[in-house]
């Protein structure tokens, strides 16, 4: 008997930061190991039953938190977040507060 589809959004799978950890740390032992960075992710991917893409993208964020590779960390990323986010509450706190210009028509 076929499953009932159910409308709505496709459910998503939350990870473990241990699980991204782990999936890291066999990528990397995988790419020392061989001797490439050919195949590590998809092999990692299958062997664990994640996403090749999300492994990809927990490899690419622990490289560039670790400094192995240049970008934005993770660190940065939220403190940018929290200062935008400070930002545009300061901005609205100011629409209220400064006194509104009246156009004179006459």
């Amino acid at each position: 008997m076929p499953k009932e589809i159910k409308p709505g959004r496709p459910t998503t799978r939350r990870y473990s930061e241990e699980e991204k950890a782990q999936a890291v740390r066999l990528v990397r032992q995988l790419r020392r190991e061989l001797g490439t960075e050919h195949g590590t992710i998809q092999r990692v991917a299958d062997q664990l039953g994640y996403g090749v893409e999300t492994v990809r993208k927990w490899v690419k964020r622990a490289d560039v938190d670790e400094g192995l590779k240049a970008g934005t960390s993770s660190e940065d990323r939220a403190r940018i977040k929290a200062l935008e986010q400070e930002n545009r509450e300061l901005r609205r706190a100011n629409a209220f507060s400064s006194p509104r210009r009246l156009s004179s028509r006459r």
